[in-house]
């Protein structure tokens, strides 16, 4: 089913992907799904290139830039493509005090939106199912934490 998103939810999404992508173990598919939706965006003219900024983390102790996109309401950083340096302002040393507007949107609702937009299949949110742990067969389970302990014996009297 195809869904025609407006221009607000896709910057929300992306926000959504981009803010889970820099806390996760493996951002590399989020990246990709952010790299891929903004390369469209501004393939359709529907983002806005607005110049590069110095990178707070400079790759192996040199100081790169990254180009500033604009979204509707939103801003993010791609890295610059050596044509930018060409065309773009140099902005200089990032706005610590500007962040974007927070969206009320999940992680999975935000793939989702830019699945479809990218005409993406979805993918499954099944959790994989655990292979069984194999054991010796000289493995004794241990009563210790169990409720239910072994009737004692009955002394005689």
């Amino acid at each position: 089913m195809k869904v025609n998103w407006t221009l607000e939810d896709i910057a929300k999404a992306l926000f959504v992907v981009n803010r889970h992508a820099k806390t996760a173990s493996d951002p590399s598919h989020l990246y990709q799904l952010k790299k891929q939706t903004v390369a469209k965006l501004l393939e359709q003219n529907k983002a806005k290139k607005i110049g590069l900024h110095f990178s707070e983390h400079p790759k192996l102790s040199r100081q790169h830039s990254t180009m500033l996109v604009q979204i509707a309401d939103y801003y993010f950083h791609i890295p610059a493509a050596k044509e930018d340096f060409k065309t773009l302002p140099h902005l200089g040393e990032l706005d610590k005090t500007f962040r974007n507007p927070r969206p009320n949107l999940s992680l999975s609702q935000a793939k989702r939106i830019l699945s479809s937009y990218l005409d993406l299949p979805q993918q499954d949110t099944k959790p994989k199912q655990q292979t069984p742990v194999s054991r010796s067969a000289y493995y004794t389970p241990s009563s210790l934490g169990q409720f239910t302990w072994p009737e004692k014996k009955k002394r005689r009297s």
